[in-house]
């Protein structure tokens, strides 16, 4: 059943229109997003955090995390189940591949892995962040779950990196990401059309796009060739601020 889920997942990333991800925070998130259609129920990060009282990166304990999972996978055990895991919540491969085993013992059957050196400053280089995709890939395969690996690039984020050199920094870590066996390659912050479509000619992986202001629509984004898109922490946010709009409604607006 697991290995059927991640076959799945697999085959959402390949249809001619993008996979839309509305992203969850917790089991009654999850239950709604499946409801309202969803194929998958994808988290966020900075959402599960913020519901829990963190901040982003890797401020939620592992363990927490852990009892928040499952949760959600018994909500929505029809449909396939990825997790935003942020840098896996170590430095070394083998570690992240044995944190990235328990998500599997939960029923995860896809990440979202980043480059981004979360307790640190700057990116893995290439060969570094190689390394621990290929032990994350080397877990899975023992295990006989071929898991999505969703290969997050932070070169849009990254003051390290200036405008003109992103492109072909992307493209980089792509080529290398996709060799190591990631399955998917996602760049948060890239919106120009003309970049994207670059990207995704350039890699045989899927390429996944956050919500972000000056995004292009999605039949742009269609033609260009983006295979994913991300809605983030947006969802959170907007579920934060109907709860405030109703609760201002009923106490009048502002603390007291």
């Amino acid at each position: 059943m697991q290995a059927d889920l991640a076959l799945r997942l697999q085959t959402l990333h390949a249809q001619a229109a993008p996979l839309v991800v509305y992203n969850a925070w917790d089991a009654g998130s999850a239950g709604a997003i499946r409801e309202a259609g969803s194929p998958l129920v994808a988290t966020s990060s900075w959402a599960i955090a913020a519901a829990q009282g963190y901040e982003d990166g890797e401020a939620l304990p592992l363990d927490v995390l852990a009892q928040i999972v499952p949760r959600i996978v018994a909500k929505v055990p029809d449909v396939p189940v990825t997790v935003d895991f942020e840098g896996g919540y170590a430095e070394d491969g083998a570690t992240v591949a044995n944190n990235v085993a328990r998500l599997l013992d939960l029923g995860v059957v896809g990440i979202n892995f980043e480059d981004r050196v979360v307790k640190g400053k700057g990116l893995y280089s290439i060969e570094a962040q190689s390394a621990r995709i290929a032990a994350i890939r080397a877990m899975a395969e023992v295990r006989g779950i071929p898991m999505f690996i969703n290969a997050r690039s932070d070169v849009y984020f990254d003051d390290g990196f200036a405008p003109e050199q992103r492109l072909e920094a992307a493209k980089a870590r792509a080529a290398a990401y996709a060799s190591a066996g990631a399955s998917g390659f996602f760049a948060p912050g890239l919106a120009n059309i003309d970049e994207i479509r670059a990207l995704c000619a350039s890699t045989p992986l899927p390429v996944n796009v956050m919500m972000w202001p000056g995004l292009p629509d999605l039949a742009a984004l269609t033609q260009a060739g983006v295979k994913r898109i991300s809605h983030g922490p947006g969802p959170y946010r907007a579920a934060m601020q109907g709860v405030q709009a109703a609760a201002s409604a009923l106490f009048g607006t502002g603390r007291r």
